[in-house]
Order: structure tokens, then sequence, then C-alpha cells
């Protein structure tokens, strides 16, 4: 009777152990993949921001609270929204924010 109780005691110290380091880590790693980063370059990425001098193909866009530097291959002016693409050093490449129609 005494040897069943401390088996049953065994297999469950076991298995309490095996779930703690082994299945929680696990799942742990898997779900903290899935989150998109909210800081540094690649969280400004997909971001739209306000464009507030624009010349040509440069200007500057007003983004989380602060002007960047931007470019862009099409065509931008002052007031316009513009979604993030890239993030070269302190610079934003960007292109015209197109609202969805519901």
């Amino acid at each position: 009777m005494i040897l069943k109780i401390l088996l049953l005691i065994l297999i469950a110290y076991l298995l309490f152990e095996f779930i703690e380091h082994i299945i929680i880590p696990l799942l742990w790693v898997i779900l903290k993949k899935k989150k998109r980063p909210l800081t540094g370059p690649s969280g400004l990425i997909g971001e739209v921001g306000e464009v507030k001098e624009w010349s040509n193909t440069e200007g500057r866009i007003f983004v989380h609270g602060e002007l960047w530097g931007a470019t862009s291959n099409e065509p931008l002016s002052p007031g316009d929204k513009a979604v993030i693409q890239n993030v070269q050093g302190l610079t934003l490449t960007v292109k015209p924010h197109k609202k969805k129609n519901l």
C-alpha cells in the first residue's frame, strides 16, 4: 500500500516537472514569436504618418510623435498620410496611404 502511494507521488512529481520545464517554456516560445515588434525600426514598418514637408522624392514625416526624414517614389504633399515601408538608418521609405472604403 505504501509502495503504491510512493509510486503515485513519484509519477505526479515527474509529470509536474515535465510540464513545468518542457511544456510551459515551449508554449512561451511559440506565443512570443507571433508578437509584432513594438519598438525599434521594425516597429515603425506599417505605421501611418503625416507628411509635414515634401519636395520631389523626399521630405519629412511625422510619426510616433517624431519628425523623420523620408523618401518615396510616388508623389506626396504636406497633409497627406503615408505608410512606412522600410527604415534605413534615420530615413523612412514611404508610400501614399490609401484609405479603404467601407
